[in-house]
């Protein structure tokens, strides 16, 4: 807790300097605060932060929803794209980069609806899921 007076009796000119440099203080520390924020904040658009999930059946006469692709990205929507194929005897795993909400590889149709639920859960109004 921040006590500003003393209790011990001072003259006015005393208790002046002793508010002026803890206001100077604080004013420091608001600065440094500010300044960890911002750096905080600019460091975040980075972080993989949009997440999209899809679950689904290759296989749709047999078997359940093994499958998977999933969305991370950032704030300017550049990530991956890991898409996980089970089957009977094996299972393959794709990766494929995103920059700036585009591939430069074919996406799969669960791959697309991964990467709009992700791109989607960025915007409060339209929060993405899992199928």
């Amino acid at each position: 807790m921040i006590s500003f007076f003393n209790q011990n009796k001072k003259s006015p000119a005393t208790v002046s300097k002793e508010s002026l440099k803890r206001i100077e203080q604080l004013e420091k520390k608001v600065l440094e605060l500010s300044t960890s924020l911002e750096e905080l904040q600019h460091g975040m658009k980075k972080a993989l932060v949009k997440v999209g999930v899809v679950r689904f059946n290759p296989f749709h006469e047999t078997g359940g929803d093994q499958s998977f692709a999933i969305a991370l990205l950032d704030e300017y929507n550049t990530g991956v794209v890991v898409m996980s194929h089970y089957m009977k005897d094996h299972n393959r795993v794709y990766a494929k980069p995103i920059i700036k909400g585009v591939s430069e590889y074919m996406l799969s149709e669960e791959e697309k609806e991964a990467m709009a639920r992700a791109i989607s859960s960025g915007n409060p109004k339209h929060p993405g899921g899992v199928r």
